[in-house]
């Protein structure tokens, strides 16, 4: 979003910048008071995002962007920096850095000091540099640099009121540490200076967004979108070319063979930076650093680390079924004590009929699986704060590279645990197109937690003994078809190996359990959002679809549901899944979960409803499916594999369709639901030889 600013009003539009996993959405946060997800990984915040904040009298128009580690790479985030930066010309550029690593953190800094911005810079996790007992002279290092820098703590809020005062003042220039100062290239500055010369004196025919020296650096660079942007803008364009490839002819012979002009400067930016931190900056403890480093050496072993994993992913599922197990047969009564209000209230009728067993036994079913939910979510929140998700991403690097990948699609898809569309949309994270594409493709593999409650209603009705290792089973396939999938796509359509690129091993951190509730709870309130929309809506629909025609005086239950609209939409698909064992209630379950997959046990519960009570409860559901001899062993489990891989929801396939266009989307669509059939066939006959 961008914001114009008015001459007399008191507006300031405000971009943060910075590298990944250094702070950025916490401190954005914390500002505008908004609940943009944050992780302790690279790549979660995916897009610009935007908010308002007040502060003295300024209206401050405040836009979070995406991450990247310097504005010269070719990722999609550092490309939409720089298109932001070109298009919409913040006021001021809050620069977050990561104190913890800050020699890193201050490369991309000493690229937005080239573009000449009003910049403040943020020292964010700058507790952290306390308790590893290292000193920084921010002060000094700012006086350096020309920019102000200021300590700050998201968490806390610490230095946040500074901050913004700091902003304000470099906005009206009344800043007495800002000062423009230029990092010198070395052998090439006298190259730069030839170019800038030339296109200072032709100033006006200059794009307004960045000064003339930047320019003349990126041409040397040979920097393909700002030449674009300068060929699109300025006649005298050619003229700078003829320039630059003189001075490149003469840099040539200076630099010899060994060096490109790209890694000369970019050497003479970390030497910039190591000289500012000799005279600024003092190491802490390294005893800190020696214990992240034996847990590494343990929870990354090439051997141990897997095991380890999957003992981590066991714990939270089991969790995920022991514990919620309590709240949940609260909710169960809580439902079921206003179900038999309903019928003791309401007159007999159609609206009656609608909320007892449409509305209560539909999304009453999915309400109390939100304790199963929230643990589910409050293991993935503290692997992501404390740094273990990203530990993960690199075990499995190993594996995604045997399947044409690279670690960093892992994250995307650890994320699709919770939900697929979010997962989709964080792929940009992934610098390649064709790993990118792949990604995306496979991510409806991973069982988000739509499919949890009909999870817990299929595995508690028939492998209660064995939940645990069953449910773990089905997420490992899941990953195993995406794999086997994605190794399919990378030998017929994409033949190039891919570039090895670093992981990224983010520092441990112990998280606060604020920290930890509130992103648990950030997913939560979706899951309701979506029971309090759609879902309602959805439940209603199916429970509509059953209960007309009327039931005629001489029709029993099953004999009804059979001749209901929806019972002849499920005779017409249960060809399809009678080889797996499956009925026409199952096949209309199926169809329902394509709007959302929580949809299954809601419509379940209505298909089998008991008449004597209408205020069925998840223990009542699974007594009925298991009474109503539909359903065996074999075919729960061909039922529950069929969940796992079929077609994603609505939501996933327009996120894939938007992020890759809808011929993906559509292929996504009708390979998973071949794939969910081939496998939910082959594993009910397989499981009849056992069963």
């Amino acid at each position: 979003m961008y914001f114009c600013r008015v001459e007399g009003n008191k507006h300031i539009n405000v971009t943060i910048v910075g590298n990944p996993n250094c702070g950025k959405t916490s401190l954005y946060n914390k500002i505008t008071g908004e609940h943009e997800r944050v992780g302790n990984y690279s790549g979660v915040t995916v897009d610009a995002t935007s908010a308002v904040c007040h502060h003295r009298g300024y209206q401050l128009h405040i836009t979070d962007l995406p991450g990247t580690n310097s504005l010269s790479e070719s990722s999609p985030e550092s490309l939409r920096i720089l298109h932001h930066l070109v298009n919409h010309t913040p006021d001021v550029v809050l620069n977050v850095l990561c104190v913890s690593n800050i020699e890193r953190n201050l490369y991309l800094t000493t690229e937005l000091i080239d573009m000449s911005p009003k910049m403040v810079v943020a020292l964010s996790m700058y507790d952290e540099l306390k308790r590893n007992h290292a000193t920084l002279d921010h002060d000094l290092l700012g006086k350096m640099m020309g920019v102000p820098m200021l300590p700050v703590e998201g968490h806390s809020g610490k230095g946040v009121e500074e901050l913004l005062d700091t902003i304000v003042a470099v906005y009206e220039g009344q800043d007495e540490r800002v000062r423009h100062i230029h990092i010198n290239q070395g052998i090439i500055e006298e190259s730069v200076m030839a170019l800038n010369r030339d296109m200072k004196e032709h100033r006006a025919e200059l794009p307004k967004c960045f000064p003339p020296r930047y320019f003349a650096i990126k041409m040397l660079e040979g920097d393909t979108e700002i030449c674009n942007l300068l060929a699109k803008h300025s006649p005298r364009y050619t003229e700078w070319q003829r320039i630059c490839e003189k001075e490149r002819e003469h840099l040539r012979y200076d630099l010899g063979a060994d060096e490109d002009i790209h890694t000369t400067m970019a050497n003479q930016r970390h030497g910039f930076i190591s000289g500012a931190l000799r005279e600024t900056y003092i190491k802490g403890d390294a005893k800190l650093e020696n214990i992240s480093n034996a847990i590494d050496a343990i929870v990354t072993h090439r051997f141990w680390g897997y095991p380890i994993f999957l003992g981590v992913m066991w714990l939270m599922f089991y969790c995920t079924f022991r514990l919620g197990a309590y709240p949940q047969g609260w909710i169960e009564r809580l439902v079921a004590g206003l179900g038999s209000l309903l019928e003791r209230w309401l007159p007999d009728g159609i609206l009656k009929d609608m909320l007892c067993d449409g509305v209560i036994g539909g999304v009453g079913s999915l309400i109390v699986f939100l304790p199963n939910i929230m643990i589910l979510y409050l293991f993935i929140s503290f692997m992501e704060d404390s740094g273990y998700l990203a530990r993960a991403a690199f075990v499995m690097d190993r594996v995604m590279h045997k399947a044409g990948l690279h670690g960093k699609s892992f994250i995307p898809l650890v994320m699709g645990f919770g939900c697929n569309v979010p997962a989709v949309l964080s792929t940009r994270i992934i610098e390649s197109r064709s790993s990118r594409l792949i990604t995306t493709f496979i991510i409806p593999f991973m069982s988000c937690s739509a499919r949890l409650p009909i999870y817990i209603i299929l595995i508690g009705t028939f492998f209660a003994a064995h939940s645990s290792w069953v449910m773990l089973g089905l997420y490992l396939l899941g990953i195993v078809v995406a794999m086997a999938t994605s190794l399919l796509l990378r030998k017929a359509m994409f033949k190039r190996e891919e570039t090895p690129f670093v992981m990224e091993l983010p520092p441990y951190r112990i998280p606060t359990l604020k920290a930890t509730l509130s992103h648990m709870w950030q997913r939560c309130a979706q899951y309701l959002r979506n029971i309090g929309g759609m879902i309602l809506v959805a439940s209603i629909v199916v429970w509509l679809l059953g209960y007309f025609p009327r039931q005629q005086e001489n029709e029993s239950v099953v004999e009804h549901y059979e001749n209901s609209y929806i019972g002849r939409i499920g005779r017409l698909c249960e060809p399809a899944f009678e080889p797996m064992g499956l009925n026409w209630k199952s096949s209309v379950s199926l169809l329902s979960g394509v709007a959302g997959k929580e949809l299954m046990v809601s419509t379940l519960g209505v298909l089998y409803s008991n008449n004597d009570d209408t205020t069925d409860s998840p223990a009542q559901l699974k007594e009925n499916l298991a009474k109503s001899g539909d359903f065996t062993t074999p075919s729960a489990l061909a039922l529950l594999v069929f969940t796992l891989l079929y077609l994603p929801c609505i939501a996933t396939i327009s996120a894939i369709g938007s992020e890759s266009g809808w011929k993906w989307a559509i292929g996504s669509a009708l390979y998973s639901t071949v794939v969910a059939w081939l496998c939910a066939f082959a594993i009910y006959h397989i499981a009849q030889l056992f069963m």
